[in-house]
């Protein structure tokens, strides 16, 4: 499947999907393609938090991985996890292209020996502003031509507190102290979540009131900066495309039109609920 120089791919899906965004976008994975899914290209997922992980000698049909967020611990002693930290090992070794987001992040970083633990300050909810490196300029991303400064969707109380020296940090807010970092040329953390759309996030806010993970008034504050900015969803699907795939604006319009038919596709096959 991965010949004729089609592009094949594989979402790691650490987390469970709710009810909101399986009958709005199809799960997590209908979020993550309306983000990243060009045409002509195949996408497989692997419920890795539910044990289900791609045999070693599938490991190299694909040419890039995702990971995604997880309600888990990326420092935690899951056997999940574990397995996790192993599969990434051989993907590095195989010079693989790895995109991790908020959990995979952290997990990343963990497996590329760095520390992985609570964040001091706390639960980082809402629309975030990050400052990007001005070393951007200097990767294969120079040509997407970005801000100095992009918002994004954060919902996390874990963070990478440090990297090894072979890492670089290429972004960081006033929260958080490594919201972006790369490993050589194939791997990349997003502490932020670039998937993630404003509905997605209040829908999240509420489940966590509701499970007791945060109190009313952190939900208030997060609500009131997700009524005041929008995150940079556009800039982002073009930063994890471009470093996934090694291209930037090449098929810019084909590309926007494909994902526009995937999200309808999406759409279409699922029944309006309440929530819409």
């Amino acid at each position: 499947m991965s010949n004729m120089g089609l592009k094949r791919f594989a979402v790691l899906m650490c987390a469970e999907d709710s009810e909101y965004v399986k009958k709005k976008y199809g799960g997590y994975f209908g979020v993550f393609m309306r983000m990243l899914a060009e045409e002509g290209e195949t996408w497989d997922v692997y419920k890795v938090a539910s044990g289900e992980f791609p045999e070693d000698d599938d490991l190299g049909l694909y040419d890039g991985y995702v990971i995604t967020g997880s309600c888990s611990d990326a420092h935690g002693n899951d056997k999940w996890v574990h397995d996790l930290l192993t599969l990434l090992n051989k993907l590095y070794s195989m010079n693989k292209k790895i995109l991790g987001i908020c959990f995979g992040h952290q997990i990343l970083g963990r497996a590329l020996g760095g520390k992985v633990t609570r964040s001091p300050t706390g639960w980082d909810i809402g629309v975030r502003t990050i400052t990007l490196s001005p070393s951007l300029s200097s990767l294969a991303l120079s040509s997407l031509a970005l801000p100095s400064k992009l918002s994004i969707i954060e919902c996390h109380r874990d963070e990478v507190l440090e990297l090894p020296p072979t890492a670089e940090v290429i972004a960081w807010s006033e929260k958080t102290g490594i919201e972006m970092f790369i490993y050589g040329d194939h791997i990349m953390g997003i502490q932020g979540h670039p998937e993630y759309s404003t509905d997605i996030l209040l829908q999240i806010i509420d489940r966590l009131i509701q499970r007791d993970f945060i109190m009313e008034a952190i939900a208030e504050e997060a609500r009131e900066k997700a009524a005041l900015w929008e995150p940079d969803m556009e800039a982002w699907k073009r930063l994890c495309i471009s470093f996934l795939k090694g291209h930037s604006e090449r098929k810019g319009i084909e590309n926007e039109k494909f994902c526009k038919e995937v999200h309808d596709i999406l759409k279409q096959s699922l029944k309006e609920d309440a929530f819409l």
